[in-house]
C-alpha cells in the first residue's frame, strides 16, 4: 500500500510558486452553490473572470497569457459537465493587461451561455 504525503503551508507554498514559474496553472477553489462568481486567480498577475449564472466554470487568464499579447480562446469548464469557450481578441488581452474591465459572452454550448466579466 502506497503512504500518501501530506503538504504543510510551506512545502505547498514552494510547489505552487515552482509550478506557476513553469507556467503550470494551479486552480484552488472553494465549497459553493451554483453562485454567479468564480474563485480568486490562483497567482499574482493571473486575472479571474466573474461569470454570470455560473454553476461550476472558471474563468482565468495567466500572466504568460496576458503578456504574450495575442488573442485567446478560453475554455472555461471548471468543475461544470459541459464547456464554453471565451474567445477574446489581441485587443482584448492588451486592455486586460493594462487592468481595463472586459466583458464577453460565452459560446452557447448545453443550451444556454454565460457573460465572462474581468476586471
Amino acid at each position: 500500500m502506497k503512504e500518501e504525503k501530506t503538504l504543510d503551508r510551506r512545502e505547498f507554498t514552494v510547489a505552487a510558486a515552482l509550478a506557476a514559474l513553469s507556467g503550470v496553472v494551479i486552480m484552488i477553489s472553494a465549497c459553493g452553490g451554483a453562485g454567479g462568481g468564480s474563485p480568486s486567480a490562483p497567482s499574482n498577475g493571473d486575472k479571474a473572470g466573474v461569470i454570470g449564472a455560473n454553476h461550476g466554470h472558471i474563468a482565468i487568464i495567466t500572466a504568460a497569457e496576458l503578456s504574450a499579447g495575442g488573442g485567446l480562446a478560453l475554455n472555461i469548464r471548471g468543475s461544470s459537465d459541459h464547456p464554453h469557450t471565451v474567445v477574446l481578441s489581441a485587443a482584448e488581452i492588451t486592455a486586460l493587461a493594462a487592468n481595463q474591465r472586459v466583458s464577453k459572452e460565452s459560446s452557447t454550448d448545453d443550451g444556454h451561455s454565460h457573460t465572462v466579466t474581468f476586471n
